[in-house]
């Protein structure tokens, strides 16, 4: 099968198109012939050797990718009734593990890690959903604020802010979100109650909504410390992206990383029903040829993009 990968970690020049074997379906595992990967910043850590840690003694090509949404085209021994060779699908799929990641024609997960994909929806658009929305969902748990709070969200015009303004209105919570003057009105579509300049001042501008502070933010855009003071004592700063504080005033900084539900077949399920009902709005920046991921990562690196960059593998 074609995949692409990484022999040594580097710029965007390192992604190459491998020729790798056909891999089988395991006992309680799928093979998903996929037909779209988004492209995600965590698969730029894993092309510059970020992950390397999370890999001790696997030897390349290293293939990245998280996201992946196909068609089961074989199901191995044990996997319950639910899924079935010819369905549409999508799987959050650990690039870490000896298979390597959503980067090829075909992936082999855990029966666990995929559930159907949404009613009428393409599969690129389909493809951004696992972890971005799963990690969204997992910031807001970690958050566990009581319906009628309030939440801030930053970076709300990207993948997973997006996600996270959508998925916190239909918690029922106030949302205060960030945005660039061109994407004030995309954000508010997302359901922000009340959107505020991105970049220096964040916290003040927050502050000048909720003198006391907000119960919880979700960091979607790496402003870490920059947004503390808009939190009250006691409060929660969610970190998309491991930064572990500190923070002052009995403030909880809590990273968290989406593999922690790699294995969360009803949250996963649960959040592609949203998505087909609408609740969730996919967003595809652009569809590139697979032989085209090392442009797809320099799109992702200059910065700028709404929505997700998709390889396309069908």
């Amino acid at each position: 099968m074609k995949a692409v990968g990484v022999y040594e970690f580097g710029g965007p020049e390192v992604l190459r198109v491998l020729d790798l074997p056909e891999p089988q379906a395991g006992p309680g595992e799928v093979r998903v012939r996929v037909h779209a990967a988004a492209v995600s910043p965590t698969d730029v850590m894993l092309r510059t050797g970020g992950h390397a840690v999370r890999m001790p003694g696997r030897r390349p090509p290293f293939v990245p990718g998280m996201d992946a949404a196909g068609v089961i085209d074989q199901i191995g021994p044990g996997v319950e009734g639910r899924l079935a060779v010819g369905q549409r699908v999508v799987a959050l799929v650990l690039f870490t593990g000896p298979e390597g990641g959503a980067y090829a024609e075909q992936v082999v997960v855990p029966a666990a890690s995929v559930v159907p994909a949404p009613e009428g929806m393409g599969l690129p658009d389909a493809s951004t959903l696992p972890m971005n929305a799963m990690t969204a969902r997992l910031a807001l748990d970690v958050l566990d604020l009581p319906r009628g709070g309030t939440v801030a969200v930053s970076g709300a015009a990207g993948a997973v802010g997006g996600y996270a303004v959508e998925l916190a209105r239909a918690d029922g919570l106030t949302v205060i979100a960030d945005a660039a003057s061109r994407d004030v009105e995309t954000v508010r579509v997302f359901g922000a109650d009340h959107v505020v300049e991105r970049g220096a001042g964040i916290a003040e501008r927050i502050r000048a909504l909720v003198p006391e502070g907000v119960a919880g933010v979700v960091d979607g855009s790496a402003q870490t410390a920059e947004l503390v003071p808009a939190i009250r004592d006691g409060g929660t700063l969610v970190e998309l992206r491991g930064w572990p504080g500190p923070a002052e005033r009995g403030i909880r900084v809590c990273p968290v990383m989406v593999t922690e539900r790699i294995s969360d077949t009803a949250g996963l399920d649960r959040l592609c029903r949203q998505a087909e009902a609408g609740v969730l709005t996919p967003r595809v920046a652009q569809v590139l040829p697979a032989a085209k991921a090392a442009r797809a990562h320099r799109l992702l690196e200059a910065g700028g993009l709404r929505g997700r960059v998709v390889l396309d593998f069908s």
